[in-house]
Parts: C-alpha cells; sequence; structure tokens
C-alpha cells in the first residue's frame, strides 16, 4: 500500500493542501475521537497508533479497551471514501509518527477517476478489511467461550 500511496501523492492530479496533507502526530495525541463525524482517510507513513472502543463493565465502570495496533503501512479511516459517518473507535498514538491525511471524498473521486489507481487501491483496502474482520471473528469466538466458561454454562453443552 506504501507505494500505492506514494503514487497517489506525487500524482498531480491530487493537491496537496486540499485533498491531503501530512500530519505529525505524538504518543498519546488522540488523532480521532469515538463519536465525532469522520470525513478523512488516514495512511501511516511512521509510528505506532492503538485504536480503541469505550466498553461499559458495569454500571459505573467503564474501560478503554485496545483492539487493535496499527503501524506503518496501516490505514484507517476508509468509510470516509463513501461517506462521512460517525467514527466507531478512537484511535490514539502510541509513538511520534506521521500520517497522510485525506480528505475521503476527494481521494474517492480521484480513485474513480484514476481507475487503474483506483483498481490497485481498494483491491489492498478489501484485502485488509477481509483480514480484519477474519482476526475480529476469532476474538469473538474467543470471548464467547470465555464468557460461556466464566458463567459455567460450557458444562452444560
Amino acid at each position: 500500500m506504501k507505494t500505492i500511496m506514494e503514487n497517489i501523492i506525487n500524482d498531480s492530479d491530487i493537491w496537496e493542501g486540499i485533498a491531503w496533507n501530512y500530519r505529525q502526530f505524538h504518543a498519546n495525541e488522540i488523532i480521532v475521537h469515538k463519536g465525532e463525524l469522520g470525513k478523512s482517510f488516514f495512511f501511516i507513513q511512521e509510528g505506532k497508533l492503538r485504536v480503541t472502543i469505550h466498553v461499559p463493565v458495569e454500571e459505573r465502570r467503564n474501560i478503554q479497551a485496545g483492539v487493535n495496533d496499527l503501524e506503518e503501512g496501516d490505514f484507517f479511516g476508509e468509510i470516509s471514501l463513501f461517506e462521512s459517518r460517525v467514527r466507531t473507535a478512537t484511535v490514539t498514538a502510541i509513538t511520534d509518527g506521521l500520517l497522510l491525511e485525506f480528505d475521503g471524498e476527494l481521494l474517492g473521486a480521484y480513485l474513480d477517476e484514476h481507475p487503474h489507481q483506483g483498481y490497485l487501491f481498494m483491491k489492498h483496502l478489501f484485502e485488509t478489511m477481509i483480514t480484519r474482520m477474519t482476526s475480529g471473528i476469532h476474538r469473538i469466538e474467543s470471548l464467547m467461550a470465555w464468557g460461556l466458561k466464566a458463567h459455567g454454562i460450557s458444562k452444560h453443552l
């Protein structure tokens, strides 16, 4: 994906400062907040980030659970290529680093107008999303097994 992104930002048809920008970040900086409207697609040039979700454990007790760590070459905010939508997770920097931040609508339009680049980009996007979905299914299976064991239900099956 790194080569694809380099080809896109080096193309004179997609303008830095309008369609995309470099964005430096520092350790512990929140990049996106759960609940905010997401209009940007992000590609990690350098550094590490953590994706967290808010998990209510008891009536007045909540935790921020890390669900995924992202690093150089990873991306997030891909739904913004199709529509602006409320963010479902918070993304926080683990280390200092550098992002490419794209206006999702403008990047989507660029990919439509450049079918070869669009195909390569979308192919990698879908491969990554399938990997993430498969990983999520395995986590759900593990959590369900743990929950059944913790509540003694597995003994009755």
